[in-house]
């Protein structure tokens, strides 16, 4: 693949100018601690009178308080002062190495760049060069747009990864002399930040280089044992809903321009995000698990072995009497070619699930589908759940019934997303909530 087709663009960054602070500049993704308004009262608290991001995105615990269109205004009207008033400087073409360290990870790195939305494609089914790996809910969307369709620059909490397992693309230029751009100590444990500017003709040529001998047909077809498939370079991390606002602004744009020659230049072609390698050593998948409420759990189960059974797959049901037994079991069971595992809690046991000749490459997939068809004309409703022990306090409540789902493995991402599409919702988590990334560099899209 040539370089000008990998979809990658060299942005103009801004950047705060030296006087400001940027450990109250910098805020975390608006769509962490949704559940938590005070979180966010302490970072209002904590930045007040100050430059900071927090004044140009939407928290999205926010998103139903009735003073959202005011909150907007004041979104637009704070980006504008930043840009008139010099808080914000261009630093010129370029992109910006990253060293994260956070509460989990000594180091975990990335480099800002910006990618071309033309290459981009959400939908169900797509092979587009960008492509989203996690479904995208549409009606999530129009809030969003509503936020970015008058900004004058975005702020990405965007993180996109790269399948690069011979570190060609971002780990060589950790061995370069770059200028540093800031290091500094994040806000509410968010850990520390080291940013470097990526500048020279050589340096931006050997990110492009590197990529596009990452997006060849012929690499691509014989990494992931394929053909006839479209290439996945780019795999939507952490914000593909906000990279989506982002593409329906800009097919927008081109709608009704009436001269699509005319606008192929504008900034909204682009969306700043960060690149990071999924085998960064950094980069950890969490899972998430589910639990199904108000159900009978002897019924559901019936339905699961019916369900599978009609999709020529076969299901054995294994009882415990504690965590620990079916954590054994599972161990002692090991990895199956042709059988996926998945432990389960009710009020009365605990148990694995054993399903042969699965459909679907993840065992989330397969159970997301089950649980997608049991949930239809039912009154029951599905949770998403970070952590073992809520779990088992949740699953284990009468008429319920909870499900422990494995990690995704980094190394078999990339190749499920091409096999199988965009994974189920809440497939896997990037980390914790204050690992997520925090709004800093910036970029003017009108």
């Amino acid at each position: 693949m040539d370089r000008e087709n990998i979809g990658l663009n060299v942005p103009n960054i801004l950047l705060p100018r030296k006087e400001v602070d940027l450990s109250k500049w910098a805020v975390v993704a608006c769509d962490q601690y949704t559940s938590q308004p005070k979180y966010w009262a302490e970072v209002e608290s904590l930045v007040k009178g100050c430059p900071s991001t927090l004044n140009a995105v939407f928290p999205e615990v926010f998103l139903e308080d009735e003073d959202g269109d005011e909150r907007i205004g004041r979104i637009n009207a704070a980006m504008e002062i930043y840009l008139d008033e010099g808080v914000l400087e261009e630093q010129g073409f370029g992109f910006i190495l990253l060293d994260r360290k956070t509460s989990h990870a000594e180091s975990r790195k990335g480099i800002v760049v910006a990618l071309d939305l033309e290459k981009y494609d959400y939908k169900v089914g797509s092979e587009s060069l960008i492509r989203a790996t996690e479904g995208t809910i549409e009606d999530r969307l129009p809030p969003r747009v509503k936020i970015r369709e008058n900004a004058k620059i975005e702020l990405p909490h965007i993180m996109v990864l790269i399948d690069d397992p011979e570190r060609t693309v971002i780990e060589p230029l950790f061995e370069k002399e770059l200028d540093s751009l800031y290091d500094f100590e994040l806000m509410a444990d968010g850990g520390h930040l080291k940013g470097w500017r990526v500048d020279s003709e050589q340096d931006i040529d050997a990110v492009f280089d590197s990529l596009s001998a990452l997006g060849k047909q012929n690499v691509f077809d014989a990494k992931y044992g394929v053909s006839d498939k479209g290439v996945l370079l780019f795999a939507m991390g952490d914000g593909n809903h906000s990279l989506a606002t982002a593409k329906n602004i800009w097919e927008d744009l081109k709608s009704k321009s009436g001269d699509l020659a005319s606008v192929m230049d504008h900034p909204a072609r682009y969306a700043l995000v960060e690149l990071m390698n999924v085998h960064d050593e950094g980069l950890e998948f969490e899972p998430i698990h589910r639990v199904i409420f108000d159900i009978d759990a002897d019924n559901l189960k019936a339905e699961l072995n019916q369900f599978f059974e009609a999709e020529d797959s076969s299901v054995v049901f294994e009882r415990f009497d504690s965590l620990d037994s079916a954590k054994e079991r599972l161990e002692a069971l090991g990895d199956v070619d042709g059988e996926h595992l998945v432990m389960f809690v009710t009020e009365a046991e605990y148990g694995i699930i054993r399903l042969s000749k699965p459909s679907r490459n993840l065992e989330v997939g397969n159970l997301q589908a089950f649980i997608n068809s049991y949930l239809e004309g039912k009154d029951s409703i599905v949770d998403y759940i970070h952590g073992e022990d809520v779990v088992v306090d949740l699953g284990s409540k009468p008429g319920n019934i909870g499900f422990f789902l494995p990690v995704i493995g980094k190394s078999a991402f990339f190749k499920t997303v091409v096999l199988d599409g965009a994974l189920p919702r809440k497939t896997f988590s990037m980390g914790e909530a204050e690992e997520k990334r925090f709004y800093l560099e910036a970029r003017r899209i009108q």
